[in-house]
């Protein structure tokens, strides 16, 4: 029996693979998911094959589920069995790190049905179903943890003026996002009382992978080290505590004084470290966080509990 089975989707490259190795470094067992089985299959580089050999190369379990989550008719409680079945153990760990081709060059006027929908298909509401289908397994263990992986792009564009973007208005990307951070606290405001703690993170910078460096060359960056490190923390931390986060990597690890490691969780990264961080550089919290009001007896009793 297995004691951590963690689902990571968008597993064959990037963010999603460095998340997936640095689970697996510290024991997990990781559901390695994406529709890109083996190199070549894909436009970008990367696979599941490749990800699964490197996590079984430096003593990790992993499997690879190869999968579309795009598609609307995906039936999603049904992989969550197939990969308790194969690693044996329930799913108490869920990183959403999977998303649909961003158009950054297509003006929200210009932005077809067909690519509204294939975005909120797999951004939103693939999320969400996935969600649904661990939640209940969380439960019976008593304890879990979602990590909704968003972006800087959810934050709002701010003006007049408008400072230059090189992603424009990036709506359709950025609002699903944006949705994903409000799923986010929603959920875990809901989950709190039953041990799952439920947060989104987005890299402070973006990360070079060979997407993004594409996307806008020289665009200041932190490598993936940061944002797998700061994955752990929120797959691993105590879900009384550290729950409902909408979070950026590098000021999360400097709030928590976290040692960053290589994905395979060997070696401390040199320049990456908390002391190392200039918070001047760190984003800040776009939702601006408040206490809600109090709610008023009557209404409380109202309201059935969750």
């Amino acid at each position: 029996m297995t004691d951590h089975v963690a689902v990571v989707t968008g597993a064959a490259r990037g963010i999603g693979r460095a998340i997936a190795r640095r689970l697996a470094a510290e024991g997990i067992a990781v559901a390695a998911v994406s529709r890109t089985r083996r190199g070549g299959d894909g436009a970008l580089a990367g696979s599941l094959e490749e990800t699964v050999a490197l996590i079984r190369g430096a003593g990790g379990r992993a499997d690879a589920f190869v999968v579309d989550l795009g598609r609307p008719d995906l039936d999603r409680p049904a992989l969550i069995g197939e990969v308790e079945q194969k690693l044996g153990g329930t799913v108490d760990i869920l990183v959403n790190n999977v998303a649909a081709t961003r158009r950054y060059d297509v003006p929200f006027e210009e932005m077809t049905r067909a690519w509204f929908q294939d975005s909120v298909e797999t951004n939103v509401w693939n999320t969400w179903d996935l969600m649904r289908a661990v939640v209940p397994g969380m439960r019976r263990r008593g304890a879990g943890w979602v990590l909704n992986i968003s972006s800087r792009q959810a934050g709002p564009r701010v003006g007049p003026p408008f400072a230059f973007h090189p992603l424009a208005g990036s709506v359709l990307y950025g609002g699903t996002k944006a949705m994903l951070d409000r799923l986010t606290t929603g959920a875990a405001m809901e989950l709190h009382p039953h041990g799952i703690a439920v947060n989104a993170l987005s890299p402070n910078r973006g990360v070079a992978t060979e997407h993004a460096a594409g996307v806008v060359p020289g665009w200041p960056s932190e490598p993936e080290e940061t944002m797998a490190e700061a994955a752990l923390l929120l797959c691993t931390g105590d879900p009384a505590t550290l729950t409902g986060r909408v979070a950026y990597s590098l000021p999360l690890l400097h709030e928590f004084r976290r040692p960053v490691r290589s994905v395979d969780g060997s070696d401390l990264v040199a320049g990456w470290q908390p002391d190392d961080l200039d918070p001047s550089g760190f984003l800040p919290d776009y939702l601006r966080f408040a206490p809600a009001p109090p709610v008023p007896e009557s209404l409380r009793e109202a309201v059935p509990s969750a």
